[in-house]
């Protein structure tokens, strides 16, 4: 069975709000939905899954530079 470790620190009230209103409409308690979340981001990150809006970025360069791309391929 793993430790547990005391974490301080602080977060935006208004997601602070939603977390609260989750847990309670889950029936879970806010560590556990931390605990998800943390696990969550640091197995995307592992995975070198880009973020949303790096993606984005990389969508919106594609569209305008195809071309370009294309060439430099060749």
């Amino acid at each position: 069975m793993s430790t547990r470790r005391r974490l301080a620190t602080q977060v935006d009230s208004a997601l602070l709000d939603e977390l609260r209103t989750l847990a309670r409409d889950e029936g879970r308690q806010i560590q556990a939905l931390v605990d998800e979340a943390i696990a969550a981001l640091l197995e995307q990150r592992r995975q070198g899954t880009a973020r949303p809006h790096v993606m984005a970025a990389y969508q919106r360069s594609h569209t305008r530079f195809a071309a370009l791309y294309e060439k430099l391929a060749k």
